[in-house]
């Protein structure tokens, strides 16, 4: 087990494939393997990163059954944390529990990954001995799965080319830098976080960073802070 403050030195600086992102948990962590995946409707259901053929396995079976401690994680906006999977999980999710317990593993843990609004994914931990996060640690896979979150989305983004199409002229950046500026007073983040936000609010709703921006300034979208993370009103 590693130190956390390198582990979030590296994400903050990440500029790789996604292949290595899983291992900075085990790195981190008292747990066997991690996975980072895409969950849901927003960026289809992959797996992005795997520690190992085990963790690989516990994101496929999720994905067949529709079922497991990823898809509530991100229904939730939450973690769901399972010590004893033998114990806490047939009564959850009967379907996978009966799959997952011959994968001999002891414990289970899934953290969502969110943007703003956009719930994106998840990171599953497991582990093959039994252990239980404690409140400092599970705090800390929470920063590390948001900051997964945001390289995520930062892929996505530039993979459709969302960076820059909007801003062809001095019309359009001068309407994003004052959205960006509304954004980042509604929720108390950094320029680059709320630009993230605008950006992939734009991206999820298949609209362009300028109307999105123009909803934001002339007060038709707003952004909160609700009870499960960022929230578009």
């Amino acid at each position: 087990m590693g130190d956390f403050g390198s582990a979030v030195d590296a994400l903050e600086r990440w500029a790789e494939s996604p292949d290595g992102l899983a291992a900075l948990f085990v790195g981190a962590f008292p747990i066997t393997g991690a996975s980072v995946s895409t969950v849901g409707n927003i960026l289809g259901s992959e797996t992005l990163s795997a520690t190992d053929q085990r963790a690989l396995r516990i994101d496929e079976l999720q994905f067949d059954l529709g079922e497991g401690p990823c898809w509530d994680a991100l229904r939730s906006a939450r973690p769901v944390l399972v010590p004893d999977v033998r114990r806490d999980a047939p009564t959850i999710w009967p379907a996978f529990t009966a799959a997952v317990l011959r994968e001999d593993l002891s414990s289970i843990f899934a953290f969502p990954m969110t943007v703003g609004p956009l719930r994106l994914g998840a990171v599953d931990l497991y582990s093959v001995a039994p252990v239980r996060l404690n409140p400092t640690q599970t705090s800390q896979v929470g920063v590390m799965a948001d900051l997964v979150g945001k390289q995520v989305l930062r892929r996505a983004l530039d993979a459709v080319g969302q960076h820059e199409e909007d801003l062809g002229n001095a019309y359009s950046r001068r309407f994003v830098h004052q959205a960006t500026g509304v954004v980042l007073a509604q929720l108390g983040l950094s320029p680059d976080e709320a630009r993230l936000v605008i950006q992939g609010h734009a991206f999820a709703e298949s609209r362009t960073m300028i109307d999105v921006a123009q909803d934001i300034v002339e007060g038709r979208l707003k952004f909160t802070n609700g009870p499960t993370g960022i929230e578009a009103i």
